[in-house]
């Protein structure tokens, strides 16, 4: 049997999801000797430079007119916004803590597709994503003691950065492959991190670890560029509001990593919790989405 190609969409998202999910641990361990602002313009150069390989080979036409400027503002939100508040937010937080707060994700995502791509989701879909958001928002607190600090703040920026970045590369997906929009996104950001990142680059490189390298190559390669390709092409496939409920698995995935990858404590009432999300994510999928006819 084929699969739909709404299940092909959802299928693709989820691994855009474990890759992103890699993103905060990954993020932990680079910060530890790099300054944030490398981490941040420093992987967007990465991948802008491989990118620019990618499209020049392939001959590729920069975007225009409208679609330049939707592609500039995904740029914005993608290689600066969230890098950048996640990058900050990793100094004061552990990974496994900003994985929760990464959990509202997917609601800020459905609420600008709303808003900005004209699906249109039922109310049994906005109670599923409600009560998702709401597991992850009271798990956050219940690891923060109950309140949210400076760390939490920065995470947030980090939502509302990726949601906004998501759906203007979502517009751009109807008309250009997922690989060709993030591809042009990272290159046009070029001007501004190449400089950035050369004035905030370490004074010996030799001194940085090599695990922290690593880690930062993983960012710039899967984080900023390849998994894009994924999630991209996911979202144009099997509609934004739907597929953007995949990223509630982020937040596991994120857990695993943290205790695999940077030793942190995950107890089994994490695991437990990760059973009622997965739950409230199989009820949203089944949910009706409406779309605008075109």
């Amino acid at each position: 049997m084929t699969l739909s190609r709404e299940t092909l969409g959802l299928v693709l998202g989820t691994i855009g999801v474990v890759i992103f999910g890699v993103t905060l641990p990954m993020t932990r361990i680079a910060v530890g000797s790099l300054d944030p602002w490398f981490v941040t313009s420093g992987r967007a150069t990465l991948a802008g430079l491989v990118a620019l390989v990618v499209l020049t080979l392939l001959r590729k036409k920069m975007p225009r007119g409208i679609e330049f400027y939707t592609l500039l503002v995904g740029a914005v939100f993608t290689i600066i916004g969230f890098p950048g508040f996640t990058g900050f937010a990793m100094c004061l937080v552990p990974a496994s803590h900003g994985g929760v707060v990464l959990g509202i994700l997917p609601l800020a995502v459905a609420m600008f597709a709303a808003i900005a791509s004209g699906e249109r989701p039922s109310r049994g879909f906005w109670i599923s994503a409600l009560i998702g958001a709401a597991l992850v928002i009271g798990f956050s607190l219940r690891d923060g003691g109950g309140s949210f600090g400076l760390g939490d703040v920065l995470l947030v920026g980090s939502v509302v950065s990726a949601a906004a970045g998501y759906t203007a590369f979502a517009r751009l997906t109807k008309t250009r492959p997922g690989w060709e929009v993030v591809s042009w996104a990272v290159v046009i950001g070029l001007p501004l991190t190449i400089p950035v990142a050369l004035l905030t680059a370490p004074s010996d490189l030799y001194a940085v670890p090599m695990a922290h390298w690593a880690a930062f190559a993983y960012l710039g390669l899967m984080s900023q560029y390849i998994g894009f390709f994924f999630w991209n092409a996911g979202l144009a496939m099997g509609g934004q509001a739907r597929v953007s409920q995949t990223q509630l698995l982020q937040t596991f995935v994120t857990l695993g990593c943290a205790a695999l990858i940077n030793g942190e404590s995950v107890d089994g009432y994490t695991w437990a919790f990760a059973v009622a999300v997965v739950g409230v994510v199989l009820i949203g999928r089944n949910t009706r989405i409406d779309r605008k006819a075109s």
